[in-house]
């Protein structure tokens, strides 16, 4: 396994690029299968997560060819989706454990060959995150389900369009019920709908692809049956998560930084919170320019929720700046109940940091000491990586595979802002 040797201290100066949305451009892919029309999608990110979805594409008889000279998928090139010779409704059990977002492939198989079969998914290990919402959702489209063995098997012969009452405003569970409802006969209402902007860039693909689609981005989305879809040429939306993290980045180590792509109504909370910190933010159109001295006072109260609220994904790197913040911070996690097993990996090096239930109370410390710390999911593994950063010394990150999943060789976008960070791979 990779890891990543971080010599702290460095500020950081320069311009970074942000890729697509990982969490945009996964259930898109899913929707792929809706149409037999060829689809061209730009700027496919090489994430860990996205390679392994179109693996399952091409395991179900999709044709993914990367428009390069070469061939070959490169990071933000594009690809053409051919999904008309696609035969198979089973998702292997192989893929679909190791990735969290193959569940989305329920609803687009179901939607196209009116059946489905699926181990349940895997991804990351950060607290119990049931697929029960998605099960009621499509049974309300008169869809039967088994689940034996692991595996859910989906009859939907006599599906038609239904009213989905969501418990929570479930992001999996507002995409899964959403493409299952694109080809299925009559009108499908959902209810405490998810209003993240992947859910919106979702529906704008679909009714490019011809689906009729209103209300993404409300608690209210109708979606009314068509009988087939074209095909189409779309450009998910930058990542929101990553271009967080790279202003996270610029906070903690201070310097002068450009960020282009970053679209400021998608990280509306986030600038709000840091509206109060030691730093120069301007913003014109999708770029942000970020002076910073790397010193700031902590904030306040931080606590995750649905989106327009904080993101759970951002929880970790927004802890690890708190961390070396002047004051006191108290973060609570209202979403995931493990999401903090990072915070043992912070304290080895010099944070201050107690944890009781879902609540994390941050006392700043002047300086982080470099130390060897384990990644154990995605976003916390980035936040030890934003932490290495800052810290005194040298900092080993292991386990970055979870980094991986959700960032294009990370080391390279924070060398190229002058962060002294290398990548040693395992041979």
């Amino acid at each position: 396994m990779d890891k990543f040797i971080i010599n702290g201290g460095k500020s950081l100066c320069g311009e970074v690029e942000i890729t697509s949305a990982k969490n945009a451009y996964l259930p898109i892919l899913a929707g792929c299968i809706l149409s037999k029309k060829p689809i061209l999608l730009h700027k496919c990110p090489k994430y860990n997560d996205v390679i392994n979805m179109l693996k399952i594409l091409k395991s179900l008889g999709a044709k993914i060819t990367p428009q390069t000279n070469d061939g070959k998928l490169h990071n933000s090139c594009d690809i053409l989706v051919d999904c008309s010779q696609l035969s198979v409704h089973t998702i292997p059990h192989e893929l679909a454990s190791v990735l969290r977002s193959s569940i989305f492939m329920l609803g687009s198989i179901l939607g196209r060959f009116k059946k489905a079969r699926v181990a349940y998914p895997g991804g990351c290990e950060i607290g119990a995150r049931p697929i029960d919402l998605h099960i009621k959702g499509l049974k309300n489209l008169n869809v039967e389900i088994s689940d034996k063995h692991g595996i859910l098997s989906c009859e939907g012969k006599n599906m038609k369009g239904g009213v989905v009452n969501l418990d929570f405003p479930s992001v999996g569970a507002t995409e899964n019920i959403m493409l299952a409802a694109v080809l299925t006969k009559g009108t499908t209402k959902i209810f405490n709908a998810a209003k993240e902007p992947e859910i919106v860039d979702l529906a704008n693909f679909l009714n490019t692809l011809g689906a009729k689609i209103s209300g993404a981005g409300t608690s209210d989305i109708i979606i009314e049956g068509v009988s087939e879809l074209n095909g189409c040429e779309y450009t998910p939306i930058p990542d929101r998560i990553i271009a967080g993290t790279y202003l996270i980045a610029g906070l903690i180590c201070g310097g002068d930084i450009t960020i282009r792509g970053f679209i400021p109504q998608h990280n509306q909370v986030l600038l709000e919170k840091l509206k109060d910190v030691n730093s120069k933010m301007e913003i014109c159109g999708d770029t942000l320019h970020l002076v910073s001295n790397g010193y700031h006072n902590c904030i306040s109260k931080i606590e995750t929720s649905p989106y327009p609220g904080f993101p759970t994904d951002l929880q970790a790197q927004i802890l690890a700046l708190q961390t070396i913040g002047k004051g006191t911070s108290i973060i609570i996690e209202n979403l995931f109940e493990t999401r903090f097993k990072h915070v043992p990996e912070l304290v080895k090096m010099g944070a201050q940091i107690t944890v009781k239930d879902r609540t994390a109370i941050v006392n700043g410390v002047e300086k982080l000491y470099g130390a060897s710390v384990n990644a154990t999911d995605l976003r916390g593994g980035v936040s030890l990586v934003l932490a290495g950063l800052v810290a005194e010394g040298y900092t080993t990150v292991n386990n970055v595979f979870h980094i991986d999943r959700g960032y294009y060789q990370l080391e390279n976008d924070l060398s190229k802002l002058g962060a002294d960070i290398k990548r040693i791979k395992n041979n």
